[in-house]
């Protein structure tokens, strides 16, 4: 579609993702000039409706942003760390590592459990009072160019398409939003941050980017069972020894329990199901206590970033820069990156806001990504970036071990024995074929403990129209069916966590473990979808591409 048939907005920077980087980025903005005309795109129906994370926020990054938090009432930041565990889970038992042990960057005391949800509509909240516009509901679905080939805004998908992509009696253009600069905060394997990544080779120089799924549940507990500030890890059970992995159980406010488990993508069994790991990670001795007579309230997914200090790209493109866990500044053992998104976002608007006072505009924020490898984030990523990479190549026991010491040696003396390791190959190339794997047998749901993938979906409140395109694209069918089926047993029916993904025969029969059944067709449930991307990234021939919905459907969490 032509500029001249889009309406269009103007403003001196457009940013991209209501999460913790998009919004603290407005909000320092708007601190350093309260004359620029900033706006923020979330492709929620509302601020917080699509962020999922565990949650135990370190407060560097809000208290660099926000001094005087504490002093608001509002704030979201009810529940203190007050104990701080780490578990070593076998089938039948556990061991519990002294925090002495610990590195103490691993140490949670003065972080807070919080709902990030609840965060960033509190931020939202206190950018709408400096004057930050914000549009929920609208996704930014194609980024817009000069004709240099500067970025010069995004635009929002268009309302009203039918399912064969005719217009239906209600389409609606998309908006062209102009900026100056343009800030990409969408979070994991954002659909344009995906495509800007690859239009400037941002990544010509850093690591393949790496992924775990993480699945989180929100649970109301029994009193007595109810730690308020108890914050406990694990790692082991029920994953095997050469996958990574593990678990949180965040005690917040209110009676009420997180609990969540990540898998790391790099996996090599197709057979293997994140969310069934998950319901089984919550029947071991140590875990399911907590949970009896409980009520399960809310349940999502979402994708990870666990590349870290080797894998971030390029920061920078002209006209614009990218945020947060689009660049990729996730702390993976602390499994903490909210605070490193809110540096970011201060750290690029700081650039912008320089680069506007000097009358410039459409070039690149080369401040912003000089800057971040000397600044908190830069420290805090370097010195566990060995951590995924050792675990990778040497499993649980020795990685994790070889993982802890060199941390130690990174905090102690400020280098390591290991130099920074390389990742090697992408999450997609680590799947092997089936035929190298035995299947799993995962027990059923109990109902009561453990539950199916669609009960739990209903709990995140996910919607999508019907007749509208698929926002799943496979780009070769065929491609699908002899590999990703016959070669490696169909592994998105079990990746996917929640049921967008079935493999069935002519009688509507799943097949997903009978790998050359020779009318085995695809089918794609895109309503069911939460946004996690895990299929746009562990698809082994990277043969399914996620792009927004229309509007702001999707999942819909209220505290999570």
């Amino acid at each position: 579609m032509s500029e001249a048939e889009r309406e269009s907005m103007e403003f001196d920077v457009v940013i991209v993702g209501a999460g913790p980087a998009g919004l603290s980025a407005a909000i320092r903005l708007k601190q350093l000039n309260a004359d620029l005309s900033v706006v923020v795109l979330e492709k929620g129906a509302e601020v917080g409706a699509h962020i999922l994370s565990g949650a135990v926020v370190d407060p560097v990054g809000i208290d660099k942003l926000l001094p005087d938090w504490r002093d608001d009432a509002d704030h979201p930041f009810k529940t203190a760390v007050a104990d701080d565990q780490f578990l070593l889970l076998g089938p039948a038992g556990s061991i519990r590592i002294p925090n002495f042990l610990m590195p103490p960057l691993m140490n949670n005391h003065g972080n807070y459990i919080v709902s990030l949800g609840n965060v960033c509509r509190w931020l939202a909240g206190r950018a709408e009072a400096l004057g930050v516009e914000i549009y929920p509901g609208f996704a930014a679905a194609e980024v817009l160019y000069d004709d240099a080939g500067a970025v010069i805004g995004v635009a929002t998908g268009d309302m009203g398409v039918e399912r064969d992509g005719s217009k239906g009696p209600n389409y609606a253009p998309g908006m062209a939003l102009l900026g100056k600069y343009t800030l990409i905060g969408e979070g994991v394997r954002g659909s344009l941050a995906k495509q800007l990544i690859a239009k400037f080779d941002l990544d010509r120089d850093s690591e393949p980017q790496k992924f775990g799924i993480g699945l989180k549940e929100l649970w109301q507990v029994k009193p007595e069972n109810h730690k308020p500030g108890l914050v406990q890890h694990s790692f082991g059970w029920p994953l095997d020894r050469q996958t990574g992995g593990g678990s949180f159980l965040y005690h917040l406010e209110d009676n009420q329990v997180a609990v969540g488990f990540v898998v790391h993508l790099n996996y090599k069994n197709p057979y293997l199901a994140p969310f069934a790991e998950f319901q089984r990670f919550k029947t071991h001795p140590a875990i399911r206590a907590t949970f009896e007579d409980a009520k399960r309230v809310s349940y999502g997914a979402r994708a990870i970033t666990e590349g870290g200090f080797q894998s971030v790209p390029k920061l920078v493109f002209p006209g614009g820069a990218l945020l947060g866990c689009s660049a990729g500044f996730v702390n993976l053992p602390r499994i903490k990156g909210s605070h490193n998104a809110v540096l970011s976002g201060m750290m690029a608007a700081e650039s912008a806001a320089e680069a506007l006072g000097a009358g410039r505009a459409g070039d690149e924020l080369g401040g912003y990504d000089e800057a971040w490898r000397a600044s908190e984030i830069g420290r805090d990523l370097k010195k566990v970036r060995n951590v995924k990479p050792l675990w990778s190549r040497f499993g649980l026991y020795l990685g994790v071990g070889l993982g802890g010491f060199d941390m130690w040696l990174n905090t102690l003396f400020g280098f390591s024995l290991f130099g920074t390791l390389k990742h090697g190959k992408t999450d997609a190339a680590a799947l092997e074929p089936a035929s190298a794997h035995k299947k799993i047998d995962y027990p059923k749901p109990d109902g009561v403990l453990t539950f199916d993938r669609l009960s739990s979906v209903f709990l995140s409140n996910t919607n999508h129209a019907e007749d509208q395109p698929v926002h799943l694209q496979v780009k070769d069918m065929e491609l699908q069916k002899v590999s990703e089926f016959d070669k490696f047993a169909g592994p998105s029916a079990r990746y996917c966590p929640a049921g967008v993904y079935e493999w069935v025969d002519a009688e509507g029969d799943s097949v997903a473990d009978k790998p050359g059944t020779a009318d085995a067709r695809f089918v794609i449930n895109a309503q069911n979808c939460v946004h996690c991307k895990t299929c746009d990234i562990k698809d082994p021939n990277q043969n399914i591409n996620w792009v927004p919905p229309q509007g702001g459907e999707g999942p819909v969490y209220p505290n999570m």
